[in-house]
């Protein structure tokens, strides 16, 4: 719109100078003209007093700016619009105060200007035409480029390190999509290099902790019973747990985790499960429903998600399964605003009203886990009365015939 506006008016202009030049053009060659014609009546009369060309001698309807110029014994020319008509007139002054004049309509002269406003208004609908639809095929060619650079972008920012910009918008084209595009790959590929080096020397320093940490475990065992014991081999566990997790975050991270999926009856797979991790928890059916995922993945989000309702929130803590959705709600005070903006972070766990025991890794390993899967795992706080904080799992459905029985 903006290339059609400037074209449009740029046409515009070009149109009023053309037509102006055109005309004033025309008026000099019609004043020339005249003056040509004046001077060789004006001659043939001196020769033998015979007038020619419709030429007058003190012609009463002779225009007062000429009557002016031959009195002061100047030849003139004058051009006078009569009902929108231009009248070209020519005088020239002649011995004993004689003036010999002629005029000439020229209908042809509006005739012809109007001709060329014509052409000029459609040359300029031509170009404007033109102008808009070149401008919509290089920047609708632009436009597309841009969009596949900001997919491509959000894949890069949604973990899939193996997307590049410059593949995503096609043929190589030097232009300022290009140079966004290489930026943004070597963007991507730095911070690439830095996540795995970051991940590496996680898994690294995890891996080493787990020699000691087992046999500071199996030592812990050994000490007498005692409230002290006791203390020492909760922290050993402690220990423990957290090396674990801090590996598992680390492989969730490297996105090379690959899920073994089989279809699972939902419902009956979340009573179990409940059953064994969280006994004190209600489970309540809505919609019966077949999953397509990896059972122990699941058991691994689900144990975590009751584990972060039963430490941080407050009972009862209730499970509902809606189809192949979900749900774990506790009543406590709800999840920080920071983990609903920003999602689950590593050893962040939440503001001081949730605060506790675990070290923020439980449902940043459920993220990974539900990533694997191909899930989605989604956080919110209850809007009722009763409060709470709702973790909302969203799993594929397994495509089941009718007549498929259960196994």
């Amino acid at each position: 719109m903006a290339i059609a506006a400037v074209s449009a008016l740029v046409a515009l202009a070009m149109a009023v100078v053309v037509h102006n030049a055109a005309h004033l053009s025309m008026l000099n060659s019609a004043r020339e003209l005249q003056d040509q014609r004046v001077q060789v009546a004006a001659r043939i009369y001196e020769s033998n007093h015979r007038l020619v060309i419709s030429a007058k001698i003190n012609d009463p309807n002779l225009p007062a700016p000429l009557k002016a110029a031959a009195a002061k014994g100047l030849r003139a020319t004058y051009i006078k619009k009569v009902s929108g008509e231009p009248i070209v007139w020519a005088e020239m002054p002649l011995p004993n105060n004689k003036v010999i004049s002629l005029y000439d309509r020229s209908p042809d002269l509006a005739q012809v200007l109007s001709d060329l406003d014509g052409v000029l208004i459609a040359g300029s609908v031509a170009v404007v035409l033109a102008g808009a639809a070149l401008s919509v095929i290089v920047g609708g060619q632009l436009s597309r480029r841009l969009r596949k650079a900001a997919v491509a972008a959000r894949a890069v920012a949604g973990g899939e390190p193996d997307v590049r910009v410059r593949d995503a918008v096609g043929r190589r084209v030097r232009d300022e999509t290009d140079e966004l595009a290489r930026a943004v790959d070597e963007m991507a590929d730095a911070l690439q290099k830095r996540l795995e080096a970051e991940r590496r020397v996680t898994a690294d320093i995890a891996h080493e902790l787990r020699t000691p940490v087992t046999g500071l475990v199996t030592a812990a065992e050994l000490l007498p019973p005692g409230r002290p014991s006791e203390l020492v081999r909760d922290r050993a566990q402690a220990l423990r747990t957290l090396v674990e997790d801090v590996l598992e975050v680390a492989r969730l991270d490297g996105a090379e985790e690959r899920a073994e999926l089989q279809e699972v009856a939902l419902p009956e797979f979340v009573r179990r499960r409940v059953r064994g991790l969280a006994p004190e928890a209600t489970v309540e059916v809505v919609r019966d429903a077949w999953v397509q995922t990896d059972p122990r993945r699941l058991e691994r989000i689900l144990g975590n998600l009751l584990a972060n309702a039963v430490r941080h929130g407050k009972g009862p803590v209730e499970v509902v399964v809606d189809g192949a959705v979900l749900r774990v709600r506790d009543h406590g005070p709800g999840f920080p605003e920071v983990l609903l903006r920003e999602g689950p972070s590593r050893f962040r766990t939440g503001s001081s009203d949730r605060a506790g025991q675990g070290h923020g890794l439980g449902l940043t390993i459920a993220t990974g886990q539900a990533r694997v899967l191909g899930a989605t795992l989604a956080f919110r706080n209850a809007d009722d009365d009763n409060g709470g904080a709702i973790a909302e799992l969203r799993l594929p459905e397994a495509r089941r015939d009718a007549s498929e029985e259960p196994l």
